[in-house]
């Protein structure tokens, strides 16, 4: 049966508050996993492997964050993300909301994309297969349909 994104954002906040030591309240789909909620990159592997028992997934490696891309000339110019780079991302990271990321694709400021939001999508997309029924990206942003 596929999960639920509440269902999932439990499971998702426990993982974090254990791996980050930090306060459930702070756990919001849009805090930003570095600026947030302090997660450094060593702190990544650990939610990784907490993340994979907790679901009973496997996360392959560039899986979440595909590293190997950065390197890459064709996608990386300058340290700034090339518009092949950003198709690509776009391509390998469809649980992601890159929409604040592509209006200045600095490398620097990659980390910002990751939230517990983004982490919730993957793990929906890994569990049920699709990001079907998953509602819009928690940017903090104003509501969507009330725009228009």
């Amino acid at each position: 049966m596929a999960m639920t994104y509440d269902e999932v954002l439990v499971k998702v906040k426990e993982v974090l508050t254990s791996a980050l030591a930090v306060d459930d309240d702070q756990v919001e789909p849009k805090a930003k996993l570095n600026a947030d909620l302090g997660a450094e990159s060593i702190d990544y592997l650990d939610i990784t492997f907490q993340l994979e028992k907790a679901f009973k997934i496997k996360i392959p490696q560039n899986d979440l964050i595909p590293q190997n891309l950065f390197t890459d000339p064709r996608f990386v110019n300058n340290g700034m993300v090339t518009a092949d780079g950003l198709a690509e991302l776009h391509r390998l990271m469809p649980f992601a909301d890159l929409s604040e990321f592509d209006k200045n694709p600095n490398i620097n400021s990659f980390r910002d994309v990751f939230t517990v939001d983004t982490l919730v999508r993957y793990v929906m997309l890994k569990v049920n297969g699709s990001l079907d029924g998953v509602p819009p990206a928690a940017t903090g942003n104003s509501d969507p349909e009330a725009a228009g």
